[in-house]
This record gives structure tokens, C-alpha cells and sequence, in this order.
């Protein structure tokens, strides 16, 4: 894949994940808890979303921890069947990223890194979505590491249980 299309699929990632969190921030069409995990739906377009919060967040600047204040801090997989987004993984911070910075996932040993644009991060490809959603299959927890624009590394630790029971119940709901 071609470096231009590499950033339309991102610029197009972009626009999915934007749509999922004003979706996140709007909707109230909350289907199914699964343990750790939620699962959201939307019509127009349809729209179907498997998510989660931290259970820790650790903020340090320098090696010290240190406050930080940020927006939602949501992991999530989301299948939009119109736009071809299946399985797609995305994280936000709550804080925009710092320009050319890279997020790291760390599920049980295996590290995946995630590119960033403003406050939102995902995988370069479809391949990587599977490759993280498979090791979230298996996994207890994934423990997503940032930079803030202003230099602060974060420390966000999600739970897995549930995850597989919220992905596949937003797969099947967008028919996928």
C-alpha cells in the first residue's frame, strides 16, 4: 500500500472514529452490557460499537506522576457496514496527541503500536485491526501508552472481560 493510500485509509479512519465518538457522546442507545465492555448501536447510518473506560490511569511527566485533565478515555471496536469498518480498533486519550506520536498496546506481552491524528489513534491496516482484536480475544487486559501534545505519558489500563461477548454482539447487530 502506497503512501497516499495509507493516509486516505487514515483520513477515512478519521472520519469513522469522529462519527463513533460524537456517536459515544450523544447516544443513549446502549444495548447490551457485557462485563467491562458496553455495546452501542445507531441507525442513519447504522452503526455499531463495542467500548470500554480504563480502570487505571497513570499521568506522569519526567517520571513523575503528575494530574492531568482529559476528556473520555475510550477503547473501542466498531463496525459501520457502510463505510466498510469492520472490526476497526480505535483509542482516544481525552487530549489531543503530540504531531507524529505513536500510541502502544501492550495485551499480554505483544505490543502493538497505533498512529495518531488530533485526539484519536488506530492501527495503519485492516490486518493490524484483526491482529489486536484477536489478542483482545485472549487477553485480560490492554494497557494503552501516549503522549500529550504538552509531553505527559499516559498509563491507561482497560479490562478485557467481556470484550469478546461486546464484539461479536456489535458484529452481529451490523450484520456483519
Amino acid at each position: 500500500m502506497g503512501l497516499l493510500s495509507k493516509a486516505l485509509l487514515g483520513f477515512a479512519a478519521a472520519s469513522v472514529m469522529v462519527g463513533a465518538a460524537v456517536a459515544q457522546d450523544q447516544s443513549t442507545n446502549r444495548v447490551a452490557a457485557k462485563t467491562d465492555w458496553s455495546v452501542f448501536v445507531e441507525d442513519n447510518p447504522t452503526e455499531c460499537w463495542g467500548v470500554a473506560t480504563p480502570k487505571e490511569t497513570v499521568n506522569t511527566r519526567e517520571g513523575r506522576v503528575v494530574a492531568a485533565t482529559r476528556g473520555q478515555i475510550l477503547l473501542m471496536v466498531f463496525y459501520r457496514p457502510s463505510a466498510d469498518a469492520k472490526g476497526q480498533v480505535a483509542f482516544t486519550g481525552g487530549y489531543p496527541f503530540r504531531s507524529g506520536s505513536t500510541v502502544n498496546v501492550n495485551i499480554s506481552d505483544n505490543e502493538f503500536e497505533l498512529f495518531t491524528e488530533g485526539e484519536w489513534a488506530w492501527p495503519a491496516t485492516t490486518a493490524d485491526d484483526a491482529k489486536i482484536v484477536t489478542a483482545m480475544k485472549r487477553g485480560a487486559t490492554a494497557v494503552v501508552t501516549g503522549i500529550s501534545s504538552r509531553g505527559t505519558t499516559t498509563k491507561d489500563t482497560f479490562s478485557l472481560l467481556g470484550f469478546t461477548a461486546a464484539v461479536e454482539d456489535a458484529e452481529s447487530r451490523c450484520g456483519s
